[in-house]
């Protein structure tokens, strides 16, 4: 038992150069940037939309227009994983770019509002997108770096907190302008607002980079599993890759050709060109390892999503039915909420706008919600694990999501979106804690913008499909979105009870010691 007891606490692993139980302070230190970053996330989900459709967009060109966002965070957050994973200088690994991501963030923010044409909004956005996933994917691979398993939760939890508290201010912030100081009108509002992000970006983040250290890469403790892979593949490894990446090539042309048959959504071939991008990296791949060159760029970043850990792996298919529930609430919670309780379907009607907002304080509060649950998961992951904490968790959202499909007042919609805040704080921590646990220390930036590609791609997909789901089993009704999205949170909650708990293993193997 006393085995067992050290193999828990940590005492039989000690990492150097780590403390066990670093202060408070320094974890609040070390996540505060989050509230910037998550300041300028919620600046552009409120008012992106409103400033393309000021620009000119039709509103069935907005999806389009909007998945720069997915499709950047799913190449830049893997590249500057493995970047950061590779860099050490004063600031360490990765502070600088933390750094440098959040200097160009600030710019765009300033210029996004300034924008004259659709086209130079666009762009703004793609930079703005671009540059706080380089500010963001650095903060998760941060916590990892520098605290021990033991404090992974607690700090994860922690970033909950302020990206909570983010969202919240964000969200409110135009509002706060108009209403409180009156700066005349809708556009005047949404500049300043951006300014002000700006400038909250630019603190918070400085704050953390100032008061935070970094380990040296040669004090990271190795992680479960870490191997090398081969310089060369076995004859029979490069055979697999090769018709995986036949494989993943073929698949994007069928899909290709099936949407262009079928006149279906644009985006699917977005979908369609990364299953082929993906298949023609692999082969690639293969090429330079039969030349006997050491992969470069992207191949490396393929080469780790083909060697993924167990616990990526798992985690990867769980996140899928998670982010394509929480994707489909946010797109069709305000036409669901506007027919089934404020009885419109007109956008243009004020009962429609009255539902707007109504939602818009919904999620505030789940995002409120978010923020206090979180502190508690760590007391909670501790009696019954992560896993199982995370699946009762997603539970209460597939049983928030159900409430706001299938209530008729909208006054007591305040009640699911308590679940769903309960689920959304156990969303941003707890697969992040159980991420850093399960893949090696010295490509924990990669992996962790690897994990990245698996909250995107079910964005991308829900975004292609979720339209025939609704016009065609659903009859156009915008709530059987909400009921596909709790069952889609009620399979990612089932699935979450497979992930390995680092803390069975360490237990299991302290009795075989």
């Amino acid at each position: 038992m006393q085995a067992i007891e050290r193999g828990l606490s940590g005492a039989a692993r000690p990492w150097r150069g780590a403390v066990l139980r670093p202060p408070a302070w320094q974890l609040w230190n070390m996540c505060l940037g989050l509230f910037g970053v998550q300041v300028v996330w919620g600046l552009q989900n409120v008012n992106t939309s409103r400033i393309f459709q000021t620009l000119g967009a039709n509103i069935d060109e907005l999806a389009l227009l909007w998945i720069a966002a997915p499709i950047t965070g799913l190449f830049v957050q893997p590249v500057i994983g493995h970047l950061s994973d590779r860099t050490w200088g004063p600031l360490g690994r990765r502070r600088p770019y933390i750094v440098a991501g959040t200097l160009l963030t600030a710019l765009a923010l300033v210029a996004m509002p300034l924008a004259t044409t659709l086209w130079s909004a666009c762009l703004m956005l793609w930079l703005l997108t671009a540059a706080i996933n380089v500010a963001m994917e650095p903060f998760r691979a941060l916590v990892a770096d520098t605290l021990p398993e033991p404090r992974r939760t607690s700090a994860y939890a922690l970033q909950v907190f302020f990206i909570g508290a983010g969202a919240v201010f964000a969200s409110a912030l135009p509002w706060m302008l108009n209403h409180w100081f009156g700066q005349g009108g809708h556009a005047g509002s949404v500049g300043i607002a951006y300014g002000i992000g700006a400038v909250v970006l630019l603190a918070t983040v400085g704050w953390s980079v100032a008061t935070t250290r970094e380990r040296p890469p040669e004090q990271l403790a190795p992680g479960p599993g870490e191997v090398p892979h081969p310089e060369v593949p076995s004859a029979s490894g490069a055979a697999a890759l090769t018709f995986s990446g036949i494989a993943w090539i073929s698949g994007g042309m069928l899909l290709a050709g099936v949407t262009a048959a079928l006149g279906s959504a644009r985006e699917l071939y977005l979908v369609a060109g990364i299953a082929a991008l993906f298949g023609l990296l692999q082969l690639g791949a293969v090429l330079l390892r039969r030349r006997g060159r050491a992969s470069i760029g992207m191949i490396v970043i393929v080469e780790d999503i083909l060697h993924m850990p167990s616990v990526l792996k798992r985690l990867a298919v769980v996140q899928f039915f998670t982010w394509f529930g929480m994707f489909a609430l946010w797109v069709y919670a305000i036409p669901a909420v506007a027919a089934l309780d404020f009885g419109t379907l007109d956008p243009a009607s004020p009962a429609y706008g009255e539902s707007a907002d109504w939602v818009g304080i919904l999620f505030a509060e789940y995002n409120a919600v978010a923020a206090g649950a979180a502190l508690l998961l760590p007391a909670i992951t501790r009696r019954i694990g992560r896993h199982a904490c995370h699946a009762i968790c997603l539970g209460c959202g597939a049983l928030g999501l159900l409430g706001f499909a299938g209530m008729h007042r909208a006054g007591d919609l305040w009640l699911p979106a308590l679940g769903i805040g309960i689920a959304w704080a156990a969303i941003l921590s707890l697969p992040y804690a159980m991420l850093s646990d399960g893949v090696p220390a010295r490509k924990m930036g990669v992996y962790m913008g690897i994990h990245n590609i698996f909250i995107v791609l079910p964005q991308l997909v829900a975004a292609s499909i979720m339209g025939f789901v609704v016009r065609v089993p659903f009859g156009g009704h915008a709530e059987g979105a909400l009921f596909t999205a709790a069952g889609s949170l009620i399979v990612g909650a089932c699935l979450a009870l497979t992930i390995p708990s680092m803390h069975h293993r360490q237990e299991f193997n302290a009795i075989l010691h």
